[in-house]
């Protein structure tokens, strides 16, 4: 069985599987018009087994395939099972190996991304995305497709601040023609939180490279990073209420358009937590999170608010307050002019008191 057709499936703007439950006409399967892929549905039952056994053939060492062609064989298997959890798996793996060989050999180190080109990066991060958001599209809730989105994210665009606001910008009309899919509101979580350690993390590291200025000099070492500290951190407050506001804001339309939806409430109950959390501690607890690499780059495990606290790839709920020992970030928030709600209890109270007063459903009220 040949399957050049189905190794442009990544480039394809649709694809699908075409209901026929019998071979009717002794033809190809595989239907290619224009820019649209379809499948036939009575093969998948003998194409399945065969891409499966062909992929276990390679991870058995019985046959070598090169590296391409184990993208194209996952690429065929997430066509068929869109939640494919070995196919997600080899796909990190062929990354992983991708990365270490494109890398010079002085630099190869694990996570290392310095000696590859930026380009290639971008090409490796758009196409992983596009295989994510198609999976994810024809299988609701697919937890490995996002899960493997947030690896890339992780460890192949190192969580860069560009390329997180274009993911929340892109999964917005996704998550809205999705409303009921948890893992999709859950992977915004997890961008909006990297966003802002991630902000706080860049600020670090430029008060790192360049030291402070001389109009801090006059104070002791300690009271003169502290003060730097703050500044930078209250410069970067703004974006991270934007953020948060944008999303509050997308949770009440959607709330209102589609009510009864027990995942959207859930969703805007973790923006207000998250914005609770900001307020009391404006950039998360990143020290013991930040690498000590050269370059800067944050360790391949996602950084998170609280110290020494490890979570799986989508746990983005684990939010506890920050050290509040010696001159804390509390303490410093305090002593400049204090942050400003994008979010408040008294107005979140309105919300849901109009909700409940104009909710003609069980399962809306029930929700608010």
């Amino acid at each position: 069985m040949h399957l050049l057709p189905l190794r442009l499936t990544c480039s394809r703007d649709e694809i699908g599987l075409i209901p026929c439950p019998e071979a009717r006409y002794n033809r190809s399967p595989i239907v290619l018009v224009e820019n649209k892929l379809g499948v036939e549905s009575w093969c998948v039952k003998f194409l399945l087994p065969y891409v499966h056994n062909k992929l276990l053939h390679y991870k058995l060492r019985k046959q070598w395939l090169n590296k391409e062609e184990l993208i194209d064989i996952t690429c065929t298997l997430l066509l068929l099972n869109p939640d494919f959890t070995t196919a997600w798996n080899v796909r990190r793996w062929v990354l992983q190996h991708l990365l270490q060989e494109n890398s010079l050999p002085a630099l190869v180190t694990k996570g290392n991304l310095e000696a590859l080109p930026t380009e290639k990066i971008q090409r490796l991060v758009k196409e992983e995305m596009d295989v994510c958001c198609d999976a994810a599209g024809r299988y609701p809730s697919n937890y490995n497709a996002w899960s493997h989105r947030i690896w890339v994210l992780q460890n192949l665009a190192k969580l860069n601040t560009k390329i997180l606001l274009d993911e929340l910008s892109s999964t917005k009309h996704w998550v809205s023609i999705h409303v009921s899919d948890h893992s999709g509101f859950h992977y915004r979580q997890f961008l909006l939180k990297s966003l802002i350690v991630r902000t706080g993390t860049d600020c670090i590291i430029k008060l790192r490279d360049h030291p402070t200025n001389q109009q801090t000099s006059c104070f002791p070492k300690d009271e003169a990073d502290e003060g730097a500290e703050a500044f930078c951190i209250e410069k970067q407050q703004p974006d991270h209420s934007l953020y948060l506001k944008e999303e509050i804001e997308l949770c009440t339309d959607l709330i209102n358009t589609y009510p009864g939806h027990e995942t959207l409430w859930y969703h805007r109950r973790q923006v207000f937590y998250l914005q609770h959390h900001l307020k009391k501690c404006p950039v998360p607890n990143i020290w013991s999170s930040t690498s000590n690499n050269s370059d800067g780059t944050v360790n391949n495990s996602h950084p998170h608010v609280t110290t020494g606290h490890t979570t799986q790839d989508m746990d983005v709920d684990s939010l506890t307050e920050c050290n509040k020992q010696g001159y804390s970030q509390e303490t410093k928030r305090l002593k400049r002019a204090p942050m400003q709600d994008c979010i408040n209890v008294e107005e979140e109270y309105k919300f849901i008191d109009h909700v409940l007063s104009t909710c003609k459903e069980e399962d809306q009220a029930s929700e608010a």
